[in-house]
């Protein structure tokens, strides 16, 4: 019994992909571009700005420069011939707290505050800021300083209150304005995305600041940043050597 032979069939072609998607069905070109991508995410957030605070921070004059003080105003209590300073800024944290304009100076301050007997001078400098760290719809008054003679065991709190009130504290005891500056708000945090942005200070050498000339100080890509993108690099190269190794 004979048998019709078959007609061949005609091969049915594969469904056309586009080149992209073509090339993502390769599971190598597929990691590479997930590696990629987390790439991506890690240089965004090595550029993204960190929020900061619009407050004023509290100083202590070492007879050259200045010092953030470690105790609050309301509980420290300075001796005859300190120098004590206050900042309106937006900043992140203590050490990145913008200093006062002035110098602390008592000789300068409170040359013309002869001693008492029974009181105690305290030399203070007293820095609104900038317009760009000002409220909304607020212009910072000028810098000042004034010099404060006060009974022997006051706070600077006591001794601010005696030359710049208004002040204007909020629950927490957190000073908020002083003479009435700013009329509103307290510590508020500002994004560093929508936030104003800092007027550039006086450049500072390496003697003032205390740091050692060879230290990065700039606003380069972090440690964990490039750390980061070392072991994103490691892992492609370790796929690369895998999928040939397979071959």
């Amino acid at each position: 019994m004979s048998r019709t032979p078959r007609t061949p069939r005609t091969p049915v072609p594969a469904p056309l992909l586009s080149p992209a998607v073509a090339r993502l069905r390769n599971p190598l070109v597929a990691l590479l571009a997930a590696l990629v991508a987390a790439s991506a995410v890690l240089l965004g957030a090595g550029t993204a700005e960190a929020a900061g605070y619009r407050y004023w921070s509290f100083w202590q004059g070492n007879g050259k420069n200045w010092e953030y003080a470690t105790q609050g105003p309301s509980v420290l209590r300075p001796d005859d011939g300190t120098v004590q300073g206050f900042r309106f800024a937006v900043s992140e944290d203590s050490g990145d707290a913008d200093q006062p304009r002035r110098a602390p100076d008592f000789g300068a301050i409170c040359a013309d505050t002869p001693a008492e007997d029974g009181k105690k001078r305290v030399a203070l400098v007293i820095d609104p800021g900038t317009a760009a760290d000002a409220p909304d719809g607020e212009k910072p008054p000028a810098p000042r300083t004034a010099c404060a003679q006060v009974a022997t065991d006051a706070s600077s709190a006591e001794a601010l209150a005696a030359v710049a009130k208004p002040l204007r504290y909020d629950s927490s005891a957190m000073l908020c304005a002083i003479s009435g500056y700013p009329a509103s708000g307290c510590g508020e945090q500002v994004s560093g995305d929508t936030g104003s942005a800092k007027p550039s200070e006086p450049t500072k050498t390496a003697e003032e600041t205390g740091q050692d000339a060879g230290e990065d100080s700039g606003g380069g890509p972090s440690v964990g940043l490039l750390v980061g993108i070392g072991a994103v690099l490691l892992l492609g190269i370790a796929a690369v050597v895998q999928a040939r190794r397979r071959r």
